[in-house]
């Protein structure tokens, strides 16, 4: 926990929390890339799921993306967007930030992807969707946990889907990384190859159907272990069941 955030809500306001059980097969974007050996002890802890909603969890959230986009190379100066159509989630273990990711939700001044890819999610508009955005994504590199990357997802999808009506997501990630996310989550590309200058870095444009993911966590949400014959992060989600029950705690405030 940051020291600028309260301690008296440190949990209440936790979305959800879970065991981060270090069996959890090691998740990489990257064959070649390692795990840091920064102090974070697996064993008996629990990650938390928050918004960064406060000075400190986005500080700390700002942090954990430019530590992760250094390392890979990208230039972080354009990353500090900041928008009210924007939600960020971020997840923390023992204190420590783990992994974050950011909501970017249509509006009149557009999204981020409009930047490179305007034509291609215009014609998503024109075709009925409601389109949003997930963007700075990053999930610590000494946990690489199946279980952080579908927290945040599903935590993402139920603010954007259940929440905001969002009927479609996209994503530009490095043209490295095109076959991790169609894998994990069944992103599809939509835009060909382009520099983006936000960081400096080839950008592919990926889609998904949020009717897909809905059908996915509906088929493998809840079990927790890998699935024979399923390569996705799937079945790492929460059940249907769990998921209705967050999705009506949120939209009550609670």
């Amino acid at each position: 926990m940051s020291h600028t955030d309260n301690p008296a809500d440190h949990w209440k306001q936790t979305i959800i929390g879970l065991p981060l059980d270090n069996p959890l097969r090691p998740l990489s974007l990257e064959r070649e890339e390692r795990a840091d050996t920064h102090n974070i002890s697996l064993s008996q802890q629990q990650f938390k799921i928050r918004l960064a909603n406060s000075e400190g969890r986005r500080e700390s959230a700002c942090l954990l993306i430019k530590k992760m986009y250094n390392w890979r190379g990208y230039d972080t100066a354009g990353l500090n967007e900041d928008s009210p159509n924007r939600i960020t989630l971020m997840a923390d273990t023992a204190g420590v930030s783990i992994g974050t990711l950011t909501i970017g939700l249509d509006s009149p001044s557009g999204l981020l992807v409009d930047q490179l890819y305007h034509d291609e999610i215009d014609r998503l508009r024109t075709s009925g969707a409601t389109v949003c955005e997930f963007t700075k994504l990053a999930v610590d590199q000494a946990l690489q946990s199946k279980q952080v990357l579908a927290a945040l997802f599903q935590l993402a999808y139920i603010y954007a889907h259940r929440i905001h009506g969002a009927t479609d997501v996209v994503i530009e990630v490095n043209p490295r990384h095109v076959v991790f996310y169609k894998r994990m989550l069944g992103f599809e590309p939509l835009g060909e190859t382009r520099m983006c200058p936000r960081v400096h870095a080839p950008a592919v444009l990926l889609h998904l159907s949020m009717a897909y993911a809905k059908d996915q966590i509906a088929r493998y949400g809840g079990h927790f272990v890998d699935i024979p014959g399923v390569r996705s992060v799937y079945p790492y989600f929460l059940s249907t069941k769990d998921e209705d029950g967050i999705s009506e705690r949120l939209q009550r405030g609670d």
